[in-house]
């Protein structure tokens, strides 16, 4: 265990441990790694978190005695950032023991300690609680986070109730860290984050939204398999997802048509997610989340690709998502159905695929995602099968999907005298034009077609 982390230790930091008259350790992930069979990708930084019972001011004096480079100092909580001459960064940390008022989400009083055992204490998991003393090349467990590490397991530092109850943001950590690592939280630790869970409320969208897609993408950071759709089972178990998502959660136990699914709404969506790309897994959780609102008002799910399109978007403005997110997934949450039944005419959705050309990529995988998760069926979806078929023999037609593949553009329009009020709608009835009928993408045929459409806007 020792040679994986003594192994993978930058020369910064040994150099730094062996000038400290104190120990100098570290702790969290980069331990627990070393202790598991967890490895991170090459082209994944890792984060270096270090401390010991030394004051900042020490540890800031020993770093810059090593020609490191000090980032910031956070007086109140004992931390450094710094680069060391390598270029390699680290947050250090005092070792402290925390106080906190329920769902203040920060300690309202630190004390600074040099027992060890009460800094392991002040963090989450005992798993992510286990220090290596660099210098000394040896690992100080006081909380047995060893064990916790070899039976994958997620056990609070102190009653799951305390735990939880500190600081909210926990109840996310525990089902991101459980998704990234393959580890299962112990039955206390769910019991003591379903308990808490409503203390998510305390935590800002923002922050929930990062935690959120860093679950989504979980099975990407040692490649657990699966490990996105288990950290969403968390949050279901735990009824997290209920105040992050309640939109979504109104889908548990609201079943379906038995013919196309195996699920109700709610765990359809979440295997929606577990089969899409890491890119999509956001839009696809959120696919079908207008199906329990359209149901409870309507008593049917007719409309709720359009419902579900108006809930996206209200959903990630108030994560206060980016605008790609806030204008990608509405879109394919209100298109994720269309040609379903592959009963549409070539002709519709030959101008289906121009008008949406730049989201068809995209919303194929939805498709194939929605497809896969009503039964668990891996096989290519009708409708994708249908539409690969379409676009691939259109593109052999040389059917023309955006402007610049037109054989005229703008100068060329305008030249005919149109007003340049209407230039932009014709280009695009030229595009509409060209997708049934690409032998007319010539200069000669589509001037013609220009005065043509001109004539019948006035």
């Amino acid at each position: 265990m020792r040679e994986k982390i003594q192994k993978i230790l930058p020369d910064g930091l040994i150099r730094l441990a062996n000038a400290s008259k104190k120990p100098l350790y570290v702790v969290g992930g980069a331990v627990r790694d070393a202790l598991s069979d967890l490895t991170l990708p090459k082209s994944t930084p890792r984060d270096w978190d270090i401390c010991s019972p030394m004051s900042y001011e020490e540890f800031t004096e020993l770093a810059n005695a090593q020609s490191c480079t000090i980032k910031s100092v956070f007086k109140n909580t004992g931390t450094v950032k710094l680069q060391d001459a390598d270029g390699i960064d680290y947050e250090f940390s005092c070792f402290r023991s925390d106080r906190y008022v329920r769902g203040t989400h920060v300690p309202v009083e630190i004390y600074f300690t040099e027992d060890i055992t009460l800094d392991a204490r002040r963090r989450d998991f005992t798993a992510n609680a286990v220090y290596y003393d660099i210098a000394n090349d040896a690992f100080v467990d006081p909380l047995d986070g060893i064990s916790a590490i070899k039976e994958k397991r997620l056990t609070t530092v102190a009653p799951a109730e305390k735990v939880f109850g500190e600081d909210g943001l926990r109840l996310l950590r525990l089902a991101r860290q459980a998704a990234q690592l393959g580890f299962s939280p112990d039955e206390e630790c769910l019991l003591g984050a379903k308990r808490n869970a409503a203390l998510i409320q305390d935590i800002s969208p923002e922050r929930i939204l990062t935690e959120l897609n860093a679950l989504l993408t979980a099975d990407l950071k040692y490649g657990v398999i699966d490990g996105h759709y288990r950290g969403l089972k968390i949050l279901d178990e735990t009824r997290v997802l209920d105040y992050i998502l309640p939109e979504l959660t109104l889908g548990r136990n609201l079943t379906q048509r038995a013919d196309f699914h195996k699920y109700d709404v709610l765990e359809h969506s979440l295997r929606a997610a577990r089969y899409a790309p890491p890119a999509l897994r956001l839009a696809a959780l959120l696919h079908d989340v207008g199906k329990p609102f359209c149901h409870y008002r309507d008593g049917n799910s007719y409309a709720h690709p359009e419902e579900g399109e108006r809930l996206a978007k209200a959903i990630l403005t108030r994560f206060k998502a980016p605008n790609k997110q806030l204008e990608r997934i509405p879109a394919l949450v209100k298109w994720h159905m269309y040609d379903f039944n592959c009963q549409t005419s070539e002709k519709k959705l030959r101008r289906f695929f121009i008008e949406h050309s730049t989201l068809l990529e995209e919303l194929l995988f939805i498709k194939q995602a929605d497809f896969s998760a009503c039964t668990d069926d891996m096989s290519i979806a009708p409708t994708c099968a249908r539409w690969k078929e379409l676009l691939q023999r259109m593109k052999d037609e040389g059917v023309p999907f955006t402007l610049k593949e037109l054989a005229v553009n703008g100068n060329d329009v305008s030249g005919l005298g149109i007003p340049s009020k209407h230039i932009s709608q014709i280009l695009h009835e030229l595009l509409l034009h060209t997708a049934l009928r690409p032998m007319d993408n010539t200069p000669q045929k589509l001037l013609h077609l220009a005065l043509r459409f001109a004539n019948a806007l006035k």
